[in-house]
């Protein structure tokens, strides 16, 4: 049974629209082309792109001494798209376009996203039920990107360190999730559905029949559903709580942490099989060293596309089970 839970803030969406594509022309083998270019789904509003495309651009372009362009796709999708029409040749994206793009078009994936010092994260499972789902006393631990301290049990997180979020970890305990009320954000979402609900039909769970889907709308509404008592159990990325803290102080006790999902990988950038491979190699190196170029390029990295590195470890394995997922939710 799904009910309809009103959630407590509207959530806009802002739709780019894709501006302006040049496709590079065709290179013979091995040689290197007169330009390429970049699609990727920026952070910051329309009226900054080309001040904040630039910079990017510009490094790539002095150093590679090629021109490099950079187009704005309105959504993930079309970076794929711009890939398979050869209307760009590389990709700036998520998870789930770079698995799309490496198995539709063959691209190589060459680099992932880093936030906060990791490349991917754990959906995880709030209860205010710890009685439930709790195999030992829930524990305070301080979740460091925010410089506060909230609660785990069944072994998440150790008494008084530093929070890790390393998943899987306390999935079993969903098992006891079955008849519970269970506040699940839309299915397109990897930490706030996919992945729980993965994880519950792994354990035998039927989630349209054996569970009460409370539909929200964020990240910080599935911690408030639990939060508020809408819902028993809630999903969200690692550690949502950290968006409610301030209304709400006291979430570590309305909100308690009992378990990681497998984690859930960022974005990245891949490029197109087209491009020669010391080019491809060449560009690699250099967007892997952008963030570390410059405090300039530091900030726009952050505030271009909400990153704060890349990273040549690309752990394909973590994007391969991720489309794996995906391919699961596909109608």
């Amino acid at each position: 049974m799904r009910k309809t839970l009103i959630a407590s803030g509207a959530v806009a969406a802002l739709a780019i629209t894709l501006a302006g594509c040049a496709a590079a022309d065709e290179p013979a083998d091995g040689e290197w082309p007169e330009s390429i270019t970049i699609s990727l789904v920026p952070s910051v509003e329309g009226e900054d792109l080309a001040q904040a495309l630039d910079p990017l651009t510009g490094y790539l372009s002095d150093n590679l001494d090629i021109e490099v362009n950079g187009v704005v796709a309105n959504n993930y999708a079309a970076t794929v798209e711009a890939l398979g029409a050869d209307q760009a040749q590389v990709i700036i994206t998520d998870a789930g376009s770079l698995y799309n793009a490496t198995q539709q078009y063959d691209a190589e994936l060459i680099l992932r996203d880093v936030r906060f010092g990791a490349t991917s994260y754990a959906a995880v499972a709030y209860t205010n039920d710890p009685d439930t789902y709790c195999e030992d006393e829930p524990v305070m631990a301080s979740y460091d990107a925010s410089g506060i301290e909230l609660s785990y049990c069944n072994g998440l997180e150790e008494a008084g360190a530093s929070a890790m979020g390393q998943g899987p970890m306390g999935v079993e305990a969903l098992a006891n999730a079955s008849g519970a009320e269970v506040a699940l954000q839309a299915a397109t979402s990897p930490a706030g559905y996919q992945y729980p609900v993965v994880a519950m039909r792994e354990l035998g769970i039927d989630t349209d029949a054996d569970i009460d889907q409370i539909p929200v709308e964020g990240n910080n509404n599935a911690v408030l559903a639990v939060a508020n008592g809408d819902a028993e159990v809630g999903f969200a990325y690692w550690d949502a709580r950290t968006t409610v803290a301030e209304e709400m102080p006291d979430i570590a006790d309305k909100a308690v942490a009992f378990a990681y999902t497998e984690m859930i990988p960022n974005g990245g950038v891949a490029a197109s099989s087209t491009l020669p491979d010391d080019l491809a190699a060449e560009l690699t190196t250099l967007l892997d060293e952008y963030a570390d170029s410059s405090d300039e390029a530091a900030a726009v990295m952050f505030d271009l596309v909400g990153l704060s590195d890349w990273s040549a470890d690309t752990a394909e394995d973590e994007i391969t089970r991720y489309g794996e997922i995906l391919e699961q939710f596909a109608n």
